[in-house]
C-alpha cells in the first residue's frame, strides 16, 4: 500500500498518534490541472438563508433506481429529502434546529432486523428508514428517537465488512470522534446505540466517510489535511497522513466534505471538498484512488444549462451505478455555498452531475 509523503515538514510524519501537533500552511493555490465540470441539475433550495444547506447522501433504489432519492441536511432546520430531479418531497423537523451531517447504509443488520438506514445528527445520533411504498423516511430510533453523543455535528456510518455491524461516528467542530454500535438490546426493532471509541483528530473536524470493504476511515482536519483511521471499534487513534494543506499537498483550507465513489471489485475514488477559504470562486474538489490513496486529479463542478456550479462546498456524495436515464452511470452532489441559478431564491442548494463527467465508471 502506497501513501504519498510530501518534502514539506510533513513529510516525516505519514503515520502519527491522533492529538500529535501537526500545522499545515494556509495556501489558497490549487494544484495545477484542475479540470472543469458543468452541473446537470440542482435541488430545490433550503427555506432559510445564510449558511445552511450542508451534507448530502443518496439512497438506491434498486429496484426502480430512477426513483432514488438525495438526502441533505438544513443545519438550520430540517431533514430534507429529494427527487434525482431536485424536487424536494420531504421535510423532517424536531424540536431541536440544528441538523448536522447524513449518511445511508443499505441492508444494515440491528438486532434482528435488516433495514435500509438513513442516520443524521440532531441533539444525537437520529435514526430513520425509508419506505419502499411511499420513498419516505420513518423513524427508526428508540426512545426519544436520539443517541445522545455530547455534542457534534460531523457524522458517518460504517458497516464492517467483517462483522456485520454497522456504527455511526459523530465529530465535534473541535475534533473529537467517537464510534457508536448500534444495536437493538430489547429486540422491539427500533435503534440503540453504545459508544465503542472515543478518540481526539487535534483541531477542527467534520467531514468524514468510512470504506465499508477495506475497513478505513478517513476524515478532514480543515486545516491540516485528509486523515485515515482505521474504522473498526478496536484500531485506535493511530492514522496516516493521506494528502496535505499547503506546500507539498493538493489541498487548501478548509477540508470539508468526503465521498467515495465504490465502482466495484475493490476499485473506486475518494473524493475530497477543498473549500479554498481565501479565493472560494477557486474552491475544487481532490480525487485519490481508493486503494492506493495516490492523488488522481481535482475537478470543480461549474455552471451548466440548468443549474450554477458548486462553490466553498462543505458535503459531498457519489455513487457510481444506474440511477435511471438521467445518471445512468452514476450521481455526483455537492451542497453550494453560493447558489446563483437564475430565478432561484438565493438559499443554499445541492448540484448534481453526471458522475461519468467526472470519473471513469465502467
Amino acid at each position: 500500500m502506497r501513501v504519498r509523503t510530501w518534502t514539506t515538514t510533513l513529510a516525516a510524519a505519514t503515520t502519527l498518534v491522533a492529538g500529535a501537533a501537526v500545522v499545515g500552511p494556509a495556501e489558497s493555490v490549487a494544484p495545477p490541472g484542475v479540470v472543469s465540470v458543468a452541473a446537470d441539475d440542482e435541488t430545490t433550495p433550503v427555506p432559510e438563508t445564510g449558511d445552511a444547506a450542508d451534507d448530502p447522501a443518496i439512497w438506491v433504489d434498486h429496484d426502480d433506481p430512477a426513483s432514488s432519492l438525495v438526502i441533505g441536511n438544513d443545519k438550520k432546520g430540517a431533514l430534507e429529502v429529494y427527487d434525482l430531479d431536485g424536487t424536494r418531497v420531504q421535510r423532517i423537523t424536531t424540536a431541536t434546529s440544528f441538523w448536522g451531517n447524513v449518511d445511508v447504509r443499505q441492508d444494515a443488520t440491528v438486532g434482528n432486523r435488516t433495514l435500509d438506514l438513513v442516520v443524521g445528527y440532531n441533539a444525537g445520533i437520529r435514526s430513520y428508514t425509508v419506505d419502499p411504498a411511499t420513498h419516505r423516511l420513518v423513524p427508526v430510533g428508540d426512545g426519544t428517537g436520539a443517541i445522545g453523543t455530547g455534542g457534534g455535528e460531523g457524522l458517518c456510518a460504517y458497516t464492517s465488512d467483517t462483522t456485520g455491524q454497522t456504527s455511526v461516528f459523530v465529530i465535534t467542530r473541535a475534533g473529537r470522534v467517537r464510534q457508536y454500535r448500534l444495536v437493538d438490546t430489547d429486540n422491539d426493532g427500533l435503534v440503540q446505540g453504545t459508544l465503542v471509541r472515543e478518540f481526539q483528530v487535534g483541531s477542527e473536524a467534520e467531514g468524514c466517510v468510512a470504506d465499508d470493504e477495506t475497513g478505513r476511515l478517513y476524515i478532514g482536519e480543515e486545516k491540516v489535511g485528509l486523515w485515515r483511521y482505521g474504522a473498526e471499534p478496536g484500531d485506535g487513534s493511530s492514522r496516516v497522513l493521506v494528502d496535505s494543506v499547503g506546500s507539498g499537498g493538493h489541498l487548501v483550507y478548509d477540508v470539508e466534505g468526503i465521498t467515495l465513489a465504490d465502482t466495484g471489485d475493490g476499485t473506486g475514488y475518494l473524493i475530497a471538498s477543498a473549500q479554498n477559504g481565501a479565493r472560494p470562486k477557486q474552491s475544487y474538489f481532490a480525487v485519490y484512488d481508493r486503494t492506493t490513496n495516490d492523488y488522481v486529479k481535482a475537478f470543480r463542478i461549474t455552471d451548466g444549462t440548468l443549474a450554477d456550479g458548486c462553490q466553498r462546498t462543505d458535503g459531498i456524495a457519489a455513487y457510481a451505478g444506474n440511477l435511471g436515464p438521467a445518471f445512468p452511470s452514476g450521481l455526483f452532489v455537492c451542497q453550494d455555498n453560493s447558489n446563483t441559478t437564475p430565478g432561484s431564491s438565493g438559499s443554499q442548494d445541492f448540484k448534481l452531475t453526471r458522475l461519468e463527467r467526472i470519473l471513469p465508471t465502467g
